[in-house]
């Protein structure tokens, strides 16, 4: 690691990954302080259970000192944030976090899976098996990972993994994260319309993806998934000295529950998207030194990531998954493997509009027909959401129906009249799935899964 940096503060500590970098990095052993001007679990108690909560909420000048080596600014930090102002104005040296992780990441092998879908999956598989096979690795993880105390870890390891992410790198630096990183080997799951408060078009959007591409190295690697035609578009292009690997779904069959791998490899994960990321991390293991005998004893034994196509509860005939699907290409994925895991099975998919793309009216249609394969389909909407997001939208059950293409679509915007719908119905042989990247205004899964399986 750089040892030029002893003394960090980090502005909007708060988030997800960037109170896991604060442990990451007071793990090994630097003076870490912080601040935010809200904190939530689960980031809340992980800072506290290591003695890095901010004493107070808010933004504190007297925070920013000269004796700094580095202040790590994050994306829910604004240009005006008084701290960042003072760091400024001192002089002090003030990074995005990814470029802190490049820093931190010299001279080891950097591998970026970049995609609007799969990538915290991909990278997470990556890494699974790495540690199946005692193989030192480092890696920055966007979720929280079964078997994972962090997401994020940085040693003397020569490899690390980077879950790659194409929004904003910090309010004082609007290229995406993804390009801080100086790549040698790159991943693109596929690509999306996605964040349209930054990029305003689907052009915009690709050409991020399209960046990350050019800027491999010489001798460098670009893997790409050929299931998605933009993937195929990006991945396919002439660059000099750069190998180009597409990758697709591997064969796989369906019994009694389970996926199977060529037919004969059990997996705890399921659904053909899945199987698209287990490939690609296949791909990208196979240019680190990992045979393909030693990935398919490994994978077996992959959990996923928490929140992904996490199983709440299950009887013989009922269960309920949930799952943080939010863009329209997710949604569809996840429904479509619940739906190929138990074919005979009544399936009620349930989608809360919770991301600013989601509330947005010339988003909205790209949800069309997305719901299709779901049995009974439901949106939910919290209101105040919606008016903290787009303060000057309203949406119609109608509009609704209207965009995601199906006349029976069922709209709630009350919590309790949801769980009511729910918890009325006959669950005999029958999933429910519930989707959405908030809380569906507080719900209680645990408690829903007891009402309805029980």
């Amino acid at each position: 690691m750089n040892e030029n940096f002893q003394n960090v503060h980090i502005i909007a500590i708060g988030g997800a990954v960037m109170s896991s970098l604060a442990i990451a990095l007071q793990n090994k052993g630097l003076k870490i302080t912080g601040s935010d001007d809200k904190i939530y679990d689960p980031s809340l108690s992980a800072l506290k259970s290591n003695k890095l909560l901010p004493g107070s909420e808010g933004w504190d000048e007297s925070n920013i000192t000269e004796d700094l080596d580095a202040v790590i600014v994050g994306m829910h930090a604004k240009a005006d944030n008084p701290e960042l102002i003072k760091a400024q104005n001192l002089g002090l040296k003030i990074l995005s976090y990814p470029e802190f992780i490049r820093s931190q990441s010299e001279n080891k092998q950097r591998i970026v899976i970049a995609g609007s879908h799969g990538k915290t999956t991909i990278t997470s598989m990556i890494v699974h098996v790495l540690q199946y096979w005692n193989k030192p690795c480092d890696y920055l993880l966007g979720a929280k990972i079964k078997g994972l105390d962090n997401t994020i870890q940085l040693s003397d390891a020569p490899v690390i993994v980077i879950e790659g992410d194409e929004y904003l790198s910090s309010p004082i630096d609007p290229s995406p994260k993804f390009l801080k990183y100086d790549h040698h080997i790159a991943l693109i799951s596929g690509t999306e319309w996605d964040h349209i408060n930054v990029f305003p078009t689907m052009e915009s959007y690709v050409e991020q993806f399209e960046k990350l591409a050019d800027s491999s190295p010489k001798a460098g690697s670009l893997i790409y998934c050929e299931d998605d035609r933009m993937a195929v578009l990006i991945g396919s292009k002439e660059r000099d000295d750069v190998k180009a690997i597409p990758y697709k779904a591997p064969k796989y069959t369906v019994k009694d529950g389970q996926f199977l791998l060529h037919g004969n490899i059990p997996l705890k994960v399921f659904g053909k998207h899945n199987m698209q990321n287990l490939e690609g991390a296949r791909k990208v293991l196979d240019l680190i030194g990992i045979t393909d005998e030693q990935f398919y004893e490994a994978i077996p034994s992959y959990e996923g990531a928490e929140k992904r196509n996490n199983l709440v509860k299950a009887n013989d005939s009922t269960a309920l998954y949930s799952d943080f699907a939010h863009a329209p290409s997710k949604l569809k994925a996840t429904i479509h493997a619940v739906k190929e895991l138990h074919p005979n099975r009544k399936l009620t998919a349930c989608f809360e509009l919770h991301t600013f793309s989601s509330l947005n009216k010339d988003f909205l249609p790209h949800y069309e027909n997305k719901m299709a394969k779901a049995d009974e389909a439901i949106v939910y909407y919290n209101p105040s959401t919606l008016a903290s997001k787009n303060n000057d939208m309203t949406l119609t059950e109608h509009e609704l129906q209207s965009f995601f293409g199906r006349d029976n679509l069922l709209v709630f915007t009350d919590k309790a009249a949801l769980q009511q719908h729910l918890t009325s119905k006959n669950w005999t042989n029958a999933d429910l799935l519930m989707m959405s990247s908030g809380n569906f205004g507080g719900l209680d899964m645990n408690q829903l899964a007891n009402q309805i399986i029980d």
